[in-house]
């Protein structure tokens, strides 16, 4: 397969053939527990029933229009989005990067707009991930993701340690456009940001004159047990991406605006070809409806408490911590074992995970993972360790 297709991604020598629920078959028939859910974006499951109905009502409908014209479907699912959230307009992509893009765009033209062209600076996290365009690498914090081979870098940006206070002193100024903050740092560790520094962050860029963004395309849509992270962290963000779950598979992101934000945007500031098509706003609209019940959302935080509290009761030497929020959740091992290892192990005997950070194992599980499943796939897991504890 290697032959065919560039593997940018290292992918495992296994191809899938069906899935149901939170459990995927291979070519070879072997079972496998899934506990990343394509990273975030199967946030319903597999061939969860009321997802793949509206999905095909609406390909026998139609699939794409343009931006030209408005759908149906958009429309509606649109007002059932802001309304969730709380924001007042929305811009559609088609995945994180594009809508963190656009976020980025945004906030140079705010900045613009509101002091002249020496506002242009975006404040971003060390140890964020913001994606993989060139504007977005240059938005991680992580050196890891800034080979020379991509070079030069766009400028503008400004790195911060997150959770220091100190760091707030003179982060901001009357260059500072934007504070773009990850509400949990998935690719950094699954590492989580202390509400007070989130709120005292905010607060420290909107008297330089900044607005606030929230990166929420891993976190958003229930993944954390609140329908956006940063409802928990209580910032309010003027702007916030979102992708991974949005359309519960179906390609797509958003990044919505309020406040300050929401008038910025004008006609052809921003456009994507493909954004926002009926196809994939039908499937958000599943989405959204469905992971907006608050028993959704208690059913969330309920399993994710659950697994990081059997990982923790087992008192395995080689996990140093468990940390996490409703299903996005990481365990930091010793540092003498490398994750991958582990992933690699956990694959052999039947466990889909993933890593995070350096030192990181971790899991994004369907929000709709059964009880059999969570103890499927930590059994798995508890096996895998023991196994490196020897």
């Amino acid at each position: 397969m290697e032959k065919k297709i560039v593997n940018n991604y290292g992918s495992f020598d296994i191809t899938f053939v069906k899935s149901s629920g939170s459990t995927m078959w291979a070519a070879d028939g072997k079972k496998y527990i899934d506990f990343i859910s394509g990273i975030g974006v199967n946030c319903l499951g597999h061939n969860y029933k009321p997802l793949v109905k509206a999905i095909s009502k609406q390909a026998r409908k139609q699939i794409h229009i343009s931006n030209y014209y408005f759908s149906d479907v958009g429309l509606k699912f649109a007002d059932e989005l802001l309304a969730v959230t709380g924001f007042e307009k929305g811009y559609f992509g088609n995945s994180g990067a594009e809508a963190n893009e656009a976020a980025i765009k945004l906030a140079r033209k705010y900045g613009q707009l509101n002091g002249g062209a020496k506002r242009k600076t975006i404040v971003t996290l060390d140890w964020s991930f913001h994606g993989r365009t060139l504007a977005t690498l240059t938005a991680t914090g992580q050196d890891r993701f800034h080979p020379e081979c991509f070079a030069p870098y766009p400028e503008g940006f400004k790195k911060i340690i997150p959770n220091d206070f100190d760091a707030l002193k003179n982060a901001f100024d009357n260059t500072t456009a934007a504070l773009f903050i990850e509400c949990i740092q998935g690719e950094g560790g699954v590492n989580l940001i202390n509400p007070e520094w989130a709120q005292a962050a905010a607060k420290a860029a909107r008297d330089a004159g900044a607005i606030v963004m929230a990166d929420e395309v891993q976190t958003g849509i229930g993944r954390t047990g609140t329908f956006l992270a940063s409802d928990a962290l209580g910032f309010k963000p003027e702007v916030v991406t979102l992708a991974k779950g949005i359309a519960g598979g179906v390609p797509m992101g958003a990044c919505l605006f309020r406040g300050k934000a929401a008038d910025v945007f004008v006609a052809g500031d921003h456009q994507s070809t493909f954004a926002g098509n009926p196809l994939a706003c039908a499937a958000g609209l599943v989405v959204v409806e469905t992971v907006s019940q608050p028993e959704f959302l208690d059913r969330v935080n309920h399993a994710g408490d659950y697994i990081r509290g059997a990982i923790s009761s087992w008192n395995l030497p080689i996990v140093k911590d468990v940390r996490g929020k409703g299903l996005m959740i990481g365990t930091q091992i010793d540092s003498k074992i490398k994750p991958f290892d582990i992933e690699v192990k956990c694959l052999e005997k039947g466990l889909c995970t993933t890593t995070a950070g350096t030192d990181v194992v971790r899991f994004l599980p369907p929000l709709t993972i059964s009880d059999k499943e969570i103890e499927e796939g930590l059994k798995i897991y508890k096996s895998v360790l023991e196994e490196f504890c020897k």
